[in-house]
């Protein structure tokens, strides 16, 4: 057991989920963890006030993955959630933990998905259920029994499934579910609505309040840009030609990235080198005293493998791959800024990952400033400005030490002293393009574009696509709709094109905030200013007051009936 992970073994968790832990860099518990894994562990029912990005996911994961029997094909263990968005969080931190447990499966359960293969899952038997309340009520319609094997239940963020109008949900739920189960419930408020729940559902239950820590990093100077997965190493080259760093430290989340990466930068002449887990001791030592005396630059790392570098000259630190948690995020970050040096932080977000910015953000107190990837006449300025930096030195003692070589050379190859020079510098830049052209060519175009800017960026590779109802928007603007089919109401949503509005991000709010079907909803078109649904028309004033105070990129819904004048 290596000491970093010391802390977490004393606590009494699994094996392997200790090792899980050790693999992906985690090092000393939060103050969330190290009061609420013990209590869990205990058998206790539990109170957590928390916000999120205190690490309050691992503080309920951990313990429940040492309790669970993986042998068991059946549900064991199910964590309620508000939103698609954090549920999908969840189930993806239950996995990362896991990935030391052979046979133990995780489903995420949530609206605006089919139902087919979460039926499957579950039929396979996952132990590991994360679910949106309206999504889980409708396979209870299917199941009644589908809860009876839950051990463990976690209400995360339940002041929020509260504000979503998920109460009655969570009454059948309830009733689902063994009353000999430990229950467990994390939220930022305590307002009598949730303690009316604890009191009413959980047994003596422990409390633990745990404020989130803002964390600052005043010398580091922070920024993010919007990329697409597939083309997260045309940005970093693209980066690494205007960014002015004397070392810098990438983060990536996995072994084979380091290993790309740095290849694809030693291929641009780049000093460079990866460091992962499967790199010996004396390598790395090797490794990290070659940043230092610059026979290195740069270091492509595992936040595991990258523990302890201390390194003074690092200037920079290039978050390639999104880090697990704001505070993997501040620790990364902190390689830079040492000694009372500034440093520069630049993080690369992916659409599906914007949450976790505004999380990043929200922990550490920071704006982190969004800016757009440098185009080719920026990249070509910039290496004229390097090689310009490199000759100046040279000039002041040049003609004085190679002038008569230089006229006798010129002599020889009967031509002129400016021919000749012109020749010397373009052999001091072979292999890099010093026109605009030959910039555009050596790099591939990278797409600019802007977190509020819409975009099909859910449908690149790499990113999960979410099936929504053909939106009837781009084209369609300012046609009236086809006659809304029976048993179906039109109704308005107060946020349109200008705000970013895709189809799918409608559809994902409404069927996981309203707990439909996906097979209830409608036509959707999206117009400039406002959209337009199809929604049931039975029980619609109620779930319109259910969904009253729903928000989309940012923006309240504000949906109600439409009436075409």
């Amino acid at each position: 057991m290596t000491q970093e992970t010391g802390g977490f073994a004393a606590l009494g968790l699994h094996s392997s989920v200790v090792a899980a832990l050790t693999a992906v860099g985690y090092e000393e518990p939060s103050p969330i963890q190290a009061q609420a894994i013990p209590m869990i562990l205990a058998g206790h029912d539990m109170i957590g006030q928390a916000q999120t990005g205190t690490g309050k996911t691992a503080a309920f994961a951990l313990p429940i993955l040492s309790k669970i029997d993986p042998s068991k094909r059946e549900p064991q263990a199910l964590i309620l959630a508000p939103t698609r968005e954090l549920a999908l969080q969840v189930a993806t931190a239950f996995e990362t933990y896991s990935k030391q447990m052979p046979g133990l499966n995780v489903v995420a359960v949530y609206g605006g998905a089919p139902m087919g293969p979460q039926l499957k899952a579950l039929r396979m038997g996952a132990q590991v259920v994360v679910a949106t309340p309206g999504r889980l009520v409708d396979h209870l319609g299917r199941n009644a029994d589908l809860l009876k094997t839950v051990q463990f239940l976690v209400l995360d963020e339940a002041d929020e499934m509260l504000k979503l109008g998920f109460m009655d949900d969570l009454e059948v739920i309830f009733q689902a579910l063994p009353e000999s189960r430990q229950s467990v419930l994390f939220s930022a408020t305590l307002p009598a609505s949730i303690r009316a729940i604890a009191e009413k559902h959980l047994r003596e239950p422990k409390h633990v309040k745990i404020a989130a820590k803002t964390q600052t990093v005043a010398r580091i100077e922070q920024a993010h840009l919007m990329v697409h997965a597939d083309q997260k190493v045309a940005a970093v080259t693209r980066l690494l030609e205007v960014e002015d760093f004397d070392a810098l430290i990438g983060f990536v989340r996995t072994k084979q990235a380091t290993l790309d990466v740095a290849s694809a930068l030693e291929a641009r002449g780049y000093k460079v080198a990866p460091l992962n887990g499967d790199i010996a001791q004396n390598q790395r030592e090797r490794v990290i005293e070659s940043l230092k005396d610059g026979r290195l630059d740069i270091v492509i790392a595992t936040d595991v493998a990258a523990r302890g570098i201390d390194v003074p000259r690092i200037t920079h630190v290039l978050n390639i791959d999104m880090p697990y948690d704001p505070e993997s995020y501040v620790h990364r970050i902190g390689r830079t800024g040492r000694a009372g040096r500034e440093g520069r932080a630049l993080l690369l977000v992916t659409p599906r990952e914007r949450r976790m910015l505004q999380v990043i953000e929200r922990v550490t107190g920071q704006k982190v400033a969004e800016v757009r990837l440098p185009d080719a006449e920026t990249v070509l300025q910039a290496r004229i400005r390097r090689l310009s930096q490199k000759l100046q030195p040279l000039v002041a003692t040049a003609e004085a030490s190679h002038g008569d070589l230089l006229a006798k050379l010129a002599t020889d190859l009967e031509c002129s002293p400016q021919a000749l020079a012109a020749a010397l510098l373009a052999k001091l830049t072979e292999g890099q393009g010093l026109t605009l052209d030959a910039v555009r060519r050596e790099q591939p175009e990278v797409p600019n574009f802007s977190s509020r800017e819409r975009s099909s960026s859910g449908e690149r590779s790499g990113e999960r696509r979410e099936r929504a109802p053909r939106a009837e928007g781009e084209g369609a603007r300012g046609r009236s709709m086809p006659p809304v089919a029976e048993g179906r109401a039109r109704c308005r949503a107060g946020v349109g094109a200008r705000d970013g509005i895709q189809a799918k991000n409608l559809l994902g709010a409404i069927l996981n905030e309203g707990g439909l079907s996906r097979e209830a909803l409608g036509r959707i078109q999206i117009r400039d200013t406002f959209s337009l649904v199809e929604l049931p028309e039975e029980g619609l004033d109620r779930l319109l007051a259910k969904l009253k105070d729903t928000r989309v990129a940012g923006k309240q819904l504000k949906l109600r009936r439409y009436r075409e004048d």
